[in-house]
């Protein structure tokens, strides 16, 4: 064939069928394609709203982490406190003792 002979009609069906056939396998697979987007993008969602959720979580546990310092340094602190005023209170009741011992009171 030279390439300027015309085709018979059954050549030309023939080429008409395999091209719709061709069309048919890229529209499968564009179709599956599309889907695997949406999957994607549906994924993409979820990761973004569970970074966020995370995000959220771990500033409201370093905020509960302070409240939780605050409030045992504040008990430890009472004890303090309280230990002072127990040493005080001996220390002085001792010194009462000495200097009672010693007849200056």
């Amino acid at each position: 064939m030279d390439g300027s002979a015309p085709i018979t009609r059954a050549e030309h069906n023939e080429f008409a069928k395999r091209l719709e056939e061709e069309n048919r396998r890229q529209d499968k697979r564009i179709e599956l394609l599309e889907r695997s987007v949406r999957e994607i993008g549906a994924l993409t969602t979820s990761v973004e709203k569970l970074a966020m959720s995370v995000e959220s979580m771990v500033k409201e546990q370093a905020k509960q982490g302070e409240r939780l310092e605050a409030l045992e340094a504040r008990d430890g602190e009472k004890w303090r406190k309280l230990a002072g005023y127990a040493a005080s209170v001996l220390v002085s009741a001792i010194a009462g003792f000495l200097l009672a011992q010693i007849g200056l009171t």
